[in-house]
């Protein structure tokens, strides 16, 4: 096994699905806070209460010994309207956040947009309005100023191709009469604001390091039919490689962005843009792993117009249809299991762009349940993460370069779409959807586990 002495082991969470707390302490409305979620899911009003329990939360990650936590700052607690005047509140609350971790030796990792849209800039066009850019850059400035002497790692926006790809699963899709053409716009919005946060970043924090966080992942063809060959190649452009070129090259996938002309969803594209685009790199490529998608050529069968969530593949008529693949397992909750694919994922992106890889999401939704002695027994989950590190570690025997591993999560929270029933932690909370009940902590056999991976270096050693 070949990874750095400094490895960052760590975990994840995201502002809206775990601190709860949606209305107080002067933080204004997310679009998450408004959406309106599938009856009998949690809110996140109360979440996993992280933003009352942050200290306890943070002891029980350095007993499991992590080296980092990766988290995301609410836009909403720092600029309650997304612009005008700081709240200073928030500015304390996550002040506190990352002394807590330093204090515990954890390297904070800190993501600046995770899905959390503050609900009024909606309210003003959201990212189809041109002036979002301007107030994410002004957010990110007040991030850089207020914490950027005491975090090292920035993370951008936290899968921007799945805001565009299935926003309607993950809740920023924004109007009922946005179009695919105007989805594409607010990405191209969106790869403006994060390309002038980079550039900022460098300019402020010379020894920061930012990147982007995309949800990346190898599209497979059904068969090795020539069709299904192209048809897997359009994916791959359209989910992965338009928005990390974007980010690294400062430039379009030409074969994405032809697809979209194609459909006629190409984004409008000012004088100008495509400077900016270039003018910032970033030091290392984050990215959220799951699971592996399968493609054919395209058919006309009904499958091709179902609907389908971030992870179970999509159909672009015209261009390929996603189908099941017959040689892997599935979750519970329906997500493909591919192990493999995480080593291929990991050599496909630094192959095309030889810079850094942290893996800021990778992990298994489960319905965790407490026996009798009040234990919970993930063996499933061991199972998951023991196979997909051991598949990290030959990549990086590969000459892959990894810098850390932050499976999600670190402590239960409410998933974006199937609520607290659909558990990722290593700590349990005792909450369900439907009571909030006495929201103890309590770890899992999956936390004694992760913590002696961390103490031996990986596995196998």
């Amino acid at each position: 096994m070949i990874l750095r002495d400094d490895f960052l082991w760590g975990a994840s969470t995201s502002a809206y699905q775990v601190e709860g707390a949606s209305k107080e302490d002067g933080k204004g409305l997310s679009v998450q806070d408004v959406k309106q979620l599938p009856e009998g899911t949690a809110d996140f009003t109360v979440s996993s209460d992280h933003y009352h329990r942050f200290r306890e939360d943070i002891a029980l990650m350095a007993k499991m010994g992590l080296k980092a936590y990766r988290f995301s700052i609410a836009w909403t607690r720092i600029y309650p309207d997304g612009v005008g005047s700081i709240n200073e509140l928030g500015i304390r609350h996550y002040s506190e956040v990352i002394d807590t971790c330093l204090n515990y030796g954890i390297t904070p990792i800190v993501t600046m947009y995770h899905f959390d849209l503050p609900a009024s800039l909606e309210a003003l066009g959201g990212w189809r309005n041109r002036s979002t850019i301007d107030a994410f850059v002004r957010y990110s400035r007040t991030l850089f100023e207020h914490f950027g002497n005491r975090v090292k790692y920035w993370l951008t926006i936290n899968e921007q191709n799945m805001m565009v790809l299935f926003g309607d699963a993950v809740g920023t899709s924004g109007k009922d009469e946005d179009t695919r053409q105007t989805l594409y716009q607010q990405s191209h919005h969106m790869l403006l604001a994060q390309a002038k946060a980079m550039k900022l970043c460098h300019e402020l924090l010379p020894d920061a390091l930012i990147g982007p966080a995309p949800n990346i992942c190898c599209i497979y063809p059904r068969t090795c039919a020539p069709e299904d060959i192209l048809a897997a190649q359009d994916f791959e452009a359209l989910r992965n490689w338009l928005y990390l070129d974007a980010a690294v090259l400062g430039d379009y996938n030409p074969l994405a962005l032809n697809i979209l002309k194609r459909k006629g969803v190409a984004p409008i594209m000012l004088p100008g843009d495509m400077e900016i685009l270039k003018s910032a790199k970033p030091d290392f490529i984050a990215f959220n792993y799951y699971n592996t998608i399968t493609v054919q050529a395209p058919t006309d069968s009904a499958k091709a117009n179902q609907k389908q969530d971030q992870q179970t593949g999509t159909s672009e008529p015209g261009f390929f249809e996603g189908v099941d693949n017959p040689y892997l397992g599935k979750t519970k909750f329906g997500w493909e299991v591919d192990p493999i694919g995480f080593r291929t994922t990991l050599r496909a992106i630094y192959e095309r762009y030889r810079l850094p890889l942290l893996v800021t999401e990778n992990g298994l939704g489960d319905y965790d349940t407490v026996d009798q002695n009040g234990e919970i027994t993930d063996d499933y989950r061991i199972d998951y993460l023991r196979k997909h590190i051991i598949q990290m570690q030959m990549a990086a025997e590969d000459g892959v370069q990894i810098i850390g591993y932050c499976p999600w999560s670190a402590i239960d929270l409410i998933s974006t779409h199937e609520g607290i029933r659909k558990r990722y932690g290593f700590i349990y909370v005792n909450r369900t959807d439907h009571d909030v009940l006495d929201l103890r902590r309590i770890p899992k056999k999956s936390f004694y586990w992760y913590r002696d991976v961390i103490r031996s270096g990986g596995i196998g050693q």
